[in-house]
């Protein structure tokens, strides 16, 4: 059906902390809006009141009509102990929820219950919007098309990364809301997943609300954008699509910052020319006072109204001040300004394989051969679950060989971001944890360090597994700066991060002399980063172009 999600006066906050306020948003069948914000600004807390899971602190969010589906699909999708990939398909396409309650208001109707006609009709209502009949069917056609082989009976904890991922974009795929909200869906696809979700956005009816710092994703599907900043305070729905919204963006920017200089510019002057226009004034009556027996009275009289004139002058002056309308000086952004420690050049040989072979039941890596050089910059590509992370994990040692060997060369000192962000997954605090990895690191050190990728007080008592994926992957870049590195291996570092973090990374791997790994699908990243090498990574084989 056609539905129409209506936010009126939003706010939003963290204990003392303000997220936004005010915010008005319409979302009507067809419309794509892109959520963008740094990370913390509220983007996840937005959807989750726009779906119902959690209430404002301020305002209303309605539905029409009231019973219209609305789908919010998170980011990293929970992979339940014992779920099976067609019991998470159910879950998270909102069939699960649908069946349970057709049962209960089927088993109501059979003892009788007083309104339970009405109560099944709009259940079986719902149940049949969500493509419940044919669920199994579409299942299977889609995850076939997907080239998820594992079987629909296979729990999700046993899939890989790769796969995993396909299972959430065939969950997306399948579902029937009316209204969706999506929360970083971009993530781990691989450049297939990428189309087929680029095509599936903008062909819905319905309308849709989406995260994702994947810039290239954002310019090919939202036709609005709502900006919240949080160093301005600030919502702002732009209209058009992403490219206009940085043209828009950058105008506004340049324009605030240009009426606050003005402004500030305008009252400086008059305040010089007031406290001018006050010293001439008391000088000329000191002045009449000092020579006041020396000078007859029409002399007096004349400096006394010249000072009484300054004085008016300076009132009038005062008065131009009071009535200026006040322009508030635009905060300054936070910006992180991030470097990549190098440590001493390595020998010229980096890395080796020869053949070598890794099983993981009935997928094979290999035989390979390959040999990663000094400053190399190694572009890894391929399709999800093609082999890309088993073959960093083989390169760097990390996972044993069925056949072959594996070897660092002399002086190798490894810097990784891996997919998980594992290091910061823990029950200690995320002070505790970067503090074990970094020992020379005072306390004092590790929280200023931390403060500069916008992980301050709040975040670095609270334990590491309790932040957010975005402020995990800001701890583990702020690890790459903490201590120096001549290997650098990125695996999907864009994950997560924001969009200024990520054209920082971008920029600090600009300047970085040392050997570099990179698997993403980040288009825009594979062409902002200057690689001299790509590997193409296919059903466990690899190919150099």
């Amino acid at each position: 059906m056609n539905a129409t999600l209506v936010a009126k006066n939003l706010a939003a906050g963290h204990g003392d902390r303000t997220l936004f306020t005010g915010l008005d948003l319409v979302v009507a069948p067809g419309d794509v809006i892109g959520l963008v914000g740094a990370n913390g600004a509220g983007k996840s807390t937005l959807l989750r009141m726009l779906a119902g899971l959690a209430e404002p602190d301020e305002g209303t969010v309605r539905i029409s009509p009231p019973t219209a589906t609305v789908g919010h699909l998170p980011q990293e999708p929970e992979r339940r102990p014992g779920e099976t990939v067609r019991a998470f398909l159910a879950r998270r396409t909102g069939v699960a929820a649908a069946q349970a309650a057709l049962d209960t208001t089927t088993e109501a109707l059979a003892a009788g219950a007083p309104g339970a006609d009405d109560a099944y009709a709009v259940a079986l209502e719902r149940w049949l919007a969500l493509g419940a009949a044919d669920l199994d069917e579409r299942a299977e056609e889609v995850v076939g098309s997907l080239g998820l082989t594992v079987g629909l009976d296979r729990p999700m904890t046993d899939l890989s990364g790769g796969q995993a991922a396909r299972a959430g974009l065939a969950s997306l795929l399948l579902s029937r809301y009316d209204v969706f909200l999506l929360d970083e869906p971009t993530n781990d696809l691989d450049l297939d997943g990428l189309e087929r979700l680029e095509n599936f956005v903008t062909g819905l009816r319905a309308g849709t609300v989406l995260v994702s710092h994947d810039r290239e994703f954002l310019t090919r599907t939202v036709d609005q954008v709502l900006e919240l900043d949080l160093a301005q305070q600030q919502v702002t729905l732009f209209g058009g699509g992403y490219g206009a919204y940085l043209e828009e963006r950058e105008r506004a920017r340049r324009q605030a910052r240009e009426a606050y200089e003005e402004y500030a510019d305008t009252r400086a002057a008059l305040e010089a020319r007031a406290r001018t226009q006050r010293n001439w004034m008391e000088k000329g009556v000191r002045n009449a006072r000092r020579k006041g027996n020396d000078i007859d009275k029409i002399t007096r009289k004349t400096r006394i109204e010249a000072s009484e004139k300054q004085a008016s002058k300076a009132r009038q002056t005062e008065r131009l001040i009071e009535r200026l309308e006040t322009v508030e000086e635009p905060r300054k952004e936070w910006q992180l300004k991030m470097e990549i420690a190098a440590a001493p050049r390595s020998g010229n040989v980096v890395a080796t394989l020869r053949g070598a072979v890794v099983r993981r039941g009935s997928f094979t890596l290999g035989p390979v051969d390959l040999q990663i050089d000094w400053a190399d910059r190694v572009a890894v590509t391929g399709a999800n679950g093609s082999g890309k992370s088993t073959l960093l994990a083989a390169l760097l040692g990390r996972l044993p060989l069925d056949e072959g060997s594996a070897a660092l060369g002399p002086g190798v000192v490894v810097g990784e971001v891996d997919q998980a962000r594992a290091l910061f997954f823990g029950t200690e605090t995320l002070l505790d944890a970067f503090g074990v990895a970094v020992p020379e690191l005072v306390p004092a050190d590790v929280r200023t360090l931390l403060a500069k990728f916008g992980l301050k007080a709040d975040h670095v008592l609270r334990p590491a597994v309790t932040l957010s994926p975005g402020e995990r992957t800001r701890a583990a870049l702020a690890l790459l700066q903490a201590r120096g590195v001549n290997l650098l291996v990125l695996d999907e570092p864009t994950n997560h991060l924001d969009l200024p973090a990520i054209e920082q990374l971008e920029s600090a791997l600009a300047s970085y002399s040392g050997t570099l790994l990179l698997v993403t699908h980040d288009r825009r990243m594979l062409d902002a980063v200057h690689t001299t090498r790509r590997i193409m990574v296919e059903d466990g084989r690899i190919m150099e172009r």
